[in-house]
């Protein structure tokens, strides 16, 4: 029997993330780090810990200020340069290598920056679920207890992860590779979730999941995919009119429900089309079209390519992955 699962739940099963912590910063201001753009498939994060950052904007606007407790993500992989805010001009850093990760240190002696930094690895392409959804900059703010709801726990709970990922970090433990890894997973799991309980949510899938009356719809194209969904349909899940559910469902998303619904069925699509028992139709009834051609139609639109263009492509992926070396 199939269950009814939230719809972070199902975006996170539709698109696989695993978490990578890659070096752990501790410097004394001035510093300055300068990271390049995320490889393919991958999202660059930042946890600080302690001290304070600020996180340059690359087209000049205002600098972002980052405080203790604060989780960056940076889901449009883009070129990115965090500093400290004195202004000064920074030292030289030196990079060591610890049992289960590096570390990154300098001898600045102004105030004390404490920062884990990593990736996530998304499954491609199903991954523009994720990335075209999420905000250029997503910041949540577990130290600003006005900022988050409370009432869940999540602010706490991400604020031990996070700390037992540092205590992971500089214990050389056994197995805290392993741990460093399955943390910083759940972290982003956990970053999501305390977004979407924060009284300004950004405009995209952690808008709708914060609005109460569009929730329901949410959940449904998540859940339900293959469903005849309809706007009207939907709006009464909502308990809205077909036309409040349409303008605020813009408003808050920044597209239709519709265009959520197709990403969603393709998605899901590219999914069991890496099984070779699935042909093309059994898998566009799947996702709720009577038709083929029109399944074809939409999964080149989304994906760029044909599904059977995909399913050869996935194919000679899986074969030419190298075996783990003895």
């Amino acid at each position: 029997m199939a269950t009814h699962e939230d719809w972070l739940s199902r975006l996170l099963a539709l698109v696989p993330v695993r978490g990578r912590l890659d070096i752990y910063c501790t410097y004394g201001a001035p510093w300055r780090i300068d990271q390049a753009s995320a490889a393919v498939g991958e999202m660059a994060y930042h946890a600080l810990v302690a001290g304070s950052a600020v996180l340059e904007d690359p087209t000049g606007g205002p600098p972002l200020r980052l405080s203790a407790g604060d989780i960056l993500l940076l889901p449009r992989r883009e070129d990115h340069v965090l500093r400290d805010g004195s202004g000064a001009q920074a030292g030289p850093s030196h990079t060591r290598a610890a049992a289960n990760l590096l570390i990154s240190e300098n001898e600045g002696p102004g105030e004390r920056l404490d920062m884990l930094c990593g990736h996530f690895v998304l499954a491609r392409p199903q991954e523009r679920l994720l990335r075209d959804y999420l905000p250029p900059r997503l910041v949540v703010r577990t130290g600003e207890t006005a900022a988050t709801a409370t009432s869940s726990g999540t602010r706490d709970v991400l604020n031990g992860l996070v700390s037992l990922m540092r205590h992971e970090a500089v214990s050389d433990g056994l197995g805290g590779r392993a741990m460093l890894d399955a943390l910083s997973t759940a972290l982003f799991t956990l970053t999501l979730r305390l977004a979407s309980e924060a009284r300004e949510r950004p405009v995209g899938l952690l808008a709708l999941a914060g609005h109460s009356r569009l929730a329901p719809a949410l959940s449904a194209m998540f859940n339900e995919p293959g469903r005849q969904w309809t706007l009207p349909k939907l709006a009464r899940l909502c308990g809205m009119s077909r036309a409040t559910m349409a303008r605020q469902f813009q408003e808050k998303f920044g597209q239709s429900a519709s265009e959520l619904l197709t990403d969603v069925r393709m998605t899901l699509a590219a999914n069991d089309l890496r099984k070779p028992s699935a042909s093309t139709g059994a898998v566009a009834e799947t996702v709720g079209y009577q038709s083929e051609a029109a399944f074809q139609r939409a999964f080149k639109q989304r994906m760029g390519i044909t599904p059977a263009q995909w399913r050869r492509g996935m194919q000679s992926a899986e074969l030419s992955v190298p075996s783990l070396p003895s």
